[in-house]
C-alpha cells in the first residue's frame, strides 16, 4: 500500500512548509527567541486544563497559580533569573530542551524517540540495483554537506523568514554516546570525518567517501566499493552487535562500558562513532499483503523488525541512518537529540531529487592515490557482551511485537479542501483528530503537536497544546442530535481557529510547555524546591501526552512514523497533499485502552463527518 500512499504526502513532526533552498551570500542574524510572559503563559496554561480536569481540580490550579505570581514570590524570581539566562545564552529553551527530553531519556531510541522516513519505493529488486542506488545516495548526501558548508552557504525559507541553519552542520560526524545516568553528544570537526559506515548482514565496514586531494568519490568509485564491501559480508552468522544500540539506554550504557574496555571494539566503534553517517543494507523483510504493506513497511524502517530481521543491521546511536533494502525500500532514522525532522527533510528533499536524476556526465575524476577498499571492522565477544546482545535481542523482540503501527491513505479531499475554506490544513485536521479520539474514549485527552521554532537563533521545537474549551464544546456538540448542522459548523470554526491561535502563540516563541521546562531547570540548578503548580493533579493530567502529533507538508513524497510518547497513548502523523492525505497511527498493544486500527477508522470517519458538514453549510462556497 505505501506504493501508493507515498505519493499522497509527506509527514514530519513539525509543522512547516519549506521553500527551496538559496545561496547567499551574507545575511543579518536571527531574532533570539523571547521569554514568554510568565502571567499570560499561566492563563495559556489554565485554558489548555479546561477539557481535561474537574471543575473543583481547575479552581484549585488556579488558586496554586495565584500564589505562584504573588508579588515577590517565586514565580516572580525565577521569572528574573530566566531573563538572565536569555541574556547571556544563544537560546535559553535549546540546551535544556535537548537535555531533558532526549539525553536523560532513558527509553530505547528506535520507537520512542527516533523517527523513520519512508521514501519512494525504488524500481529495483535485487542486490544489484540495491548497491548502485545506495552508492547515488552517498553521493546525492556529499552533495548537500558540500553545498551547506560552500562559502555562500545555504538559506532556508518559511513564510518569508529566514531559518537556523545550524542543525545542518551537526548532521555529519555527530554521534549520541549512551550513558548509565544520561548520554551525551560527540562532535567531529566539521573536515575531520572522510568515511561513512556501512552496515550489511550484522557487519559493519568503514568506506572511505573522498579521495586523497579532498573531492568525493564518483558513484561508480562507491558502486565498486560497495561491489567489494558485499563480497566480504555474505556469512549471516555474525553476533548482531547493532542490536545493542536498541536497548534502554542504562542498559546499553553499561553494556557499552564493558564492550569497549577491549582495543579492538573500541576502535570499532570509535570509527562507527567518527563516520560522517550509517548506510543500511538491509535483507528482504517478509512479505506482507498489499493491504499491509505500508503499515508493515512502516514498522521495518522504524525499528528494523526485530532481533532476526534487520534490527542488527544498524546502529541507532548515529544521528542519520539511511536505509537501502534489496527490495526497494529505502528511508531514514534520525536521533533527534541532534536533528529536528523539518531539516532533516530538507536535506532528504535534495538527496532524493539528486538520486531521481540520470547518471553523471561529468567524467571520473583522477585521485592521488588508490583509495584503500572498505575496511570491515571486526568486534570481540566475552561472555559478560554476548549476554548484553541477548539481553538486548529480548526487549528489542518485546518492543517490535508491542508496537502497532496503522498506515492509510484518506483520498477523499487534501489540503486545498480546507485552504478553500480559509482554514489551515493543520488546524482543521488537528480538531478532526480531536473528533475521532473523543468519539472513540468519550473525553479528550492531553495531546501535543511539535512545531518547529528554528525562526529563532539556535531554535530547534516546541510543542502547542491542542486540548481547548472550544474544541471540547465542538466534539460534544458535534453528534448531539438537538444540534443544527449550523451550530455545529460554528463551533468547528471557533475549535480552528482557537487551534491556529495557539500555534501562533508557540511559534512567536511564547510556549506555555517551553516556558515551563525553563522554570522547573531554574528551580533544580539554583537549588530551589518545585513550586506547587507543578506538582498537582492537574500538571500531571496536562502533561501525560496521550495523542502525540505532527503535521507538514514536505517538498518531496515520504512518510513519516513514530511512536507514542506514553503507554496508553498514540502517535499520529498528518501528511495532506494537495488532494488526499496521508496518515500513520501507531499505539501500544500492551494497553487494552488503545488501538491503532479503531483509532483510524474514527479519523476516517470524524474526516468524512466534517466534510460534508462543510459542504451543506458553505455549499457556496464550494
Amino acid at each position: 500500500m505505501i506504493r501508493s500512499l507515498i505519493h499522497c504526502a509527506a509527514p514530519q513532526r513539525a509543522t512547516i512548509f519549506l521553500n527551496p533552498l538559496r545561496r547567499v551570500h551574507s545575511a543579518p542574524p536571527l531574532p533570539r527567541q523571547p521569554v514568554p510572559d510568565l502571567r499570560k503563559t499561566l492563563t495559556h496554561y489554565l485554558r489548555s486544563l479546561q477539557p481535561l480536569v474537574s471543575e473543583e481540580e481547575l479552581e484549585s490550579t488556579r488558586e496554586l497559580v495565584e500564589y505562584f505570581l504573588r508579588p515577590g514570590g517565586q514565580g516572580e524570581e525565577l521569572q528574573r533569573q530566566l531573563h538572565k539566562r536569555a541574556e547571556k545564552t544563544d537560546n535559553w529553551l535549546t540546551d535544556w530542551r535537548q537535555e531533558c527530553i532526549y539525553l536523560e531519556n532513558h527509553l530505547p531510541l528506535p520507537v520512542h524517540s527516533s523517527p523513520a522516513v519512508i521514501l519512494p519505493q525504488q524500481e529495483y529488486n535485487d542486490w544489484r540495483g540495491q548497491l548502485r542506488f545506495a552508492s547515488k545516495l552517498i553521493c546525492g548526501v556529499l552533495d548537500f554537506k558540500a553545498k551547506i558548508e560552500s562559502p555562500g552557504g545555504l538559506q532556508e525559507l518559511w513564510r518569508g523568514q529566514r531559518l537556523c541553519p545550524d542543525q545542518y552542520y551537526k548532521f555529519f560526524g555527530s554521534y549520541r554516546e549512551p550513558g548509565i545516568k544520561r548520554d551525551r553528544i560527540l562532535f567531529q570537526p566539521r573536515n575531520k570525518p572522510h568515511h561513512v559506515t556501512v552496515c550489511k548482514n550484522y557487519q559493519f565496514f568503514e568506506l572511505d567517501v573522498y579521495n586523497s586531494d579532498g573531492s568525493p568519490l564518483t558513484e561508480d568509485q562507491i558502486h565498486q566499493q560497495m561491489l567489494f564491501l558485499r563480497a566480504h559480508s555474505k556469512k549471516t552468522d555474525k553476533e548482531p552487535v547493532g542490536v545493542l544500540t536498541t536497548d534502554h539506554r542504562n542498559s546499553w550504557g553499561r553494556a557499552y562500558s564493558a564492550l569497549i574496555r577491549d582495543r579492538l571494539n573500541r576502535e570499532s566503534v570509535r570509527s562507527i562513532q567518527r563516520s560522517l553517517f550509517t548506510v543500511c543494507l538491509d535483507a528482504t523483510a517478509l512479505k506482507y499483503s498489499e493491504d499491509l504493506y505500508s503499515s508493515r513497511t512502516a514498522a521495518q524502517m522504524l525499528h528494523g523488525g526485530g532481533s532476526h530481521a534487520n534490527s542488527g543491521n544498524r546502529w541507532f546511536d548515529k544521528t542519520l541512518q539511511f536505509v537501502v533494502g534489496e527490495d526497494g525500500t529505502c528511508g531514514l532514522i534520525c536521533d533527534q537529540a541532534t536533528a529536528d525532522a523539518s531539516a532533516m527533510l530538507t536535506m532528504l528533499h535534495h538527496v532524493f531529487n539528486y538520486c531521481s536524476e540520470g547518471p553523471s556526465l561529468q567524467p571520473p575524476r583522477t585521485p592521488l592515490t588508490r583509495v584503500p577498499p572498505p575496511r570491515k571492522l571486526y568486534f570481540n565477544f566475552p561472555p559478560e557482551s554476548k549476554q548484553h546482545i541477548e539481553q538486548a535481542k529480548r526487549n528489542l523482540d518485546i518492543l517490535v511485537n508491542d508496537l502497532d503501527i496503522c498506515c492509510f491513505s484518506f483520498p477523499d479531499f487534501g489540503k486545498k479542501f480546507p485552504q478553500r475554506y480559509k482554514m489551515r490544513p493543520g488546524a482543521f485536521l488537528q480538531v478532526c483528530l480531536q473528533l475521532a479520539y473523543y468519539r472513540l474514549h468519550g473525553s479528550l485527552c492531553a495531546t501535543s503537536e511539535a512545531v518547529s521554532l528554528r525562526a529563532f537563533h539556535h531554535g530547534r521545537s516546541d510543542i502547542v497544546r491542542c486540548s481547548s474549551p472550544e474544541v471540547l464544546e465542538f466534539v460534544q456538540a458535534a453528534d448531539d442530535p438537538k444540534k443544527s448542522a449550523e451550530e455545529k459548523f460554528s463551533l468547528f470554526v471557533r475549535a480552528v481557529e482557537s487551534h491556529q491561535a495557539n500555534t501562533e502563540q508557540v511559534l512567536q516563541g511564547q510556549s506555555v510547555d517551553g516556558a515551563i521546562l525553563a522554570l522547573k531547570m531554574l528551580c533544580i540548578s539554583s537549588g530551589m524546591a518545585l513550586p506547587a503548580l507543578f506538582m498537582d493533579t492537574s500538571f500531571a493530567v496536562s502533561s501525560h501526552w496521550k495523542l502525540f502529533t505532527g503535521q507538514v507538508s514536505a517538498p518531496m513524497d515520504c512518510v513519516m512514523c513514530y511512536g507514542p510518547l506514553v503507554p496508553d497513548g498514540y502517535s499520529v502523523c498528518f501528511a495532506p497533499s494537495q488532494d488526499s492525505i496521508t496518515v500513520c497511527v501507531s499505539a501500544f498493544d500492551c494497553c487494552q485502552e488503545t488501538d491503532a486500527e479503531r483509532l483510524s477508522d474514527s479519523l476516517q470517519g470524524a474526516l468524512r463527518d466534517v466534510h460534508s458538514l462543510v459542504l451543506e453549510c458553505r455549499p457556496g462556497d464550494e
